[in-house]
Parts: C-alpha cells; sequence; structure tokens
C-alpha cells in the first residue's frame, strides 16, 4: 500500500518546516517538556491533521507562498492532537505509540499530563494571537471535545447498553472534531463562502470518523507489530466500538462476557472468537466505505490542483489501510 506520506508531495516542505517551527515555538526552556514533545514528534507520525491544513489551504488559495496565518493554524492542530495523545496515553496505560515507549512510560504520569497540558495552553495562546474570534471559537471547541469524548469513553466502559449513535458521538469528540473544525477554519482564513466552509467541515468530520472506524478495525485484524500497540486493546479495557457493538446485535452471549467485564479465565479469548465469527468487522467496514464516500463528496466545490487530489487521495488511503 502507498504510504500516506506520499500523498502529501504537495506539501511535503510545508510539513518539514512545520516540525521545525512547532520545537522553537515548543522552546528550549522548557527541557523535560521539550525531550517528551521531540520525542513524541519523532515516533512516526503521519501528520495526517496538519497536512490537510495545509492541503486545503493550497487548493484554495493555489499560490506559491502561504499566509503565515495559515501556517500557524496547521502547527496549532498538531499541537493539540500532540497533546490529547499525551493525555490518551495515560488514561489508557498505553506503554507503546507507534512502536515506541509512551511519553508517561518514559518520564512519568506527572510529565506526561503536564506536558499535554503546556501544549494545549501553547496552542490557545497562538491560538489568540491568530486575531480571528471565528478561528479560536472553533479550535477551542476542539479542546473541550476532546474532554467530553474522554469522559464519555469512561464512563461508558463495558457497558452493553452504549449504542452506535453513542459510538459515532464519542468518536467525532476524540477523532473527528479536530480535522472538521481545523478544516472549515481554513476556509474562515480564506474568507471562503460559507457553503465551501461548510463543505470543508463535513469532509473532515467524515474523513474523522472513516479513519476512527478504521483504527477500530484493525484493532481486531492486526498484530501488535502492525498497530505499535498490543492487539484488541480496546475490547481488553472495555472501549467498545463499532465491530463489537455490531457482533452484540449477533452473539449474544458476547453481551454476557462484556457485562461481566470479561473477568473469567478466557473470556477475553471467546469475545475476540465472536467478534471475528460475526459480521461485525464486515459491517464496520461498510460504515466506514459510507463515511469516506461522504467525505469524497465535499470536494467537488474546489477547483482540480494536485492538493485537491491529495485530498481524494486521502480518502482511498484511509479505506486501504484495511488490506
Amino acid at each position: 500500500m502507498t504510504p500516506v506520506t506520499s500523498l502529501f508531495a504537495p506539501v511535503e516542505d510545508d510539513l518539514k518546516l512545520l516540525v521545525d517551527n512547532l520545537k522553537a515555538l515548543i522552546g528550549a526552556r522548557h527541557p523535560v517538556l521539550y525531550a517528551a514533545a521531540e520525542h513524541l514528534f519523532q515516533a512516526g507520525g503521519k501528520r495526517v491533521r496538519p497536512a490537510i491544513v495545509f492541503l486545503l489551504s493550497r487548493a484554495v488559495l493555489r499560490t506559491p507562498d502561504l499566509p503565515e496565518t495559515h501556517r500557524r493554524l496547521a502547527e496549532i492542530t498538531e499541537m493539540i492532537h500532540t497533546a490529547s495523545l499525551f493525555h490518551d496515553d495515560v488514561v489508557d496505560e498505553a506503554a507503546l505509540r507507534r512502536g515506541l515507549p509512551t511519553v508517561h512510560s518514559l518520564f512519568g504520569n506527572r510529565v506526561a499530563i503536564q506536558a499535554g497540558d503546556f501544549l494545549f495552553a501553547q496552542a490557545s495562546w497562538y491560538l489568540a494571537n491568530l486575531n480571528n474570534l471565528e478561528v479560536v471559537k472553533l479550535l477551542s471547541e476542539v479542546i473541550k471535545d476532546f474532554a467530553e469524548g474522554e469522559i464519555q469513553q469512561e464512563m461508558n466502559c463495558f457497558d452493553t447498553q452504549f449504542t452506535l449513535e453513542e459510538y459515532l458521538e464519542k468518536s467525532y469528540y476524540k477523532t473527528a472534531s479536530l480535522l472538521a473544525n481545523s478544516a472549515k477554519a481554513v476556509g474562515v482564513l480564506c474568507e471562503s463562502p460559507v457553503h465551501w466552509q461548510q463543505h470543508f467541515y463535513d469532509y473532515g468530520k467524515a474523513l474523522g470518523l472513516a479513519f476512527q472506524i478504521v483504527d477500530d478495525i484493525l484493532d481486531f485484524t492486526s498484530s501488535a507489530d502492525d498497530l505499535g500497540k498490543p492487539a484488541c486493546s480496546d475490547l481488553r479495557g472495555g472501549n467498545l466500538t463499532a465491530p463489537t457493538l455490531y457482533a452484540m446485535e449477533e452473539k449474544p452471549y458476547l453481551r454476557e462476557l462484556i457485562d461481566r467485564e470479561l473477568k473469567e479465565p478466557g473470556d477475553l479469548e471467546e469475545a475476540i472468537a465472536l467478534v471475528h465469527n460475526s459480521q461485525g468487522i464486515a459491517r464496520s467496514r461498510q460504515l466506514a466505505e459510507s463515511y469516506a464516500h461522504r467525505a469524497l463528496q465535499q470536494l467537488d466545490v474546489l477547483p482540480d490542483s494536485a492538493a485537491k487530489q491529495a485530498l481524494i487521495d486521502l480518502t482511498d488511503y484511509t479505506l486501504k489501510r484495511l488490506y
């Protein structure tokens, strides 16, 4: 499969500059925070979120040089995402991310949480300095949504009454909100027509949901080496995702296993087998395909360009991760 980074050729130079700028924005005055953030920046991240900001900017503006505000928006987007990863790994007690030790396993929980808080604060400060109230509102909403998503996930742990609609809402909060609101923010900075801004928002939302559903499928179908973390970690921790929710409709005993929180010997292995022996994974794949198709439709407003084609290819890549 084509690596996702190769899809970003139209903004390759923008992404290289982004990493340098991020390190400068974090600042050497905070050596532990700098070391923690640099570790995560070097852990093989795909930079999908800032790449989408750059691609949309170039697809709309079609100029050689991007305005500084657009570069800063991409940097803020990646800072918010990175901050959320610090916190996620502490909450999930994850030892690995992208195959490397997590920040909290290297530096401790307190440093990981403080590093996340610091990056959220830095992002908020640079966001305010864009001097665009609408963009401030959009990205501030993302930070609130992250917290809402984490609370929902924790409150619904091993909850067999959890619905697919609630799962999609939580997935929006934790994954799609940042893509949707940062994409819309590009339209605001470009002073694009309001209906274009809505299309950008809908593209980010649909792509984000497709991406999360695919991730949740891969948690069941990929090896720990491929995932860079233990397989089936969601089900193990009581986080019920699309494949499990669909499987419970077919396999009543799966609900019984989850109700007792997979505490008996062999429960986890039996639950995984029940998911694989159901239509849960196939139906989840169909759900991801529907959101990817919805994302693709939103790009019709853009004129043809290399940047637009990369955005189209990204929707294809999202699904091809399954094969």
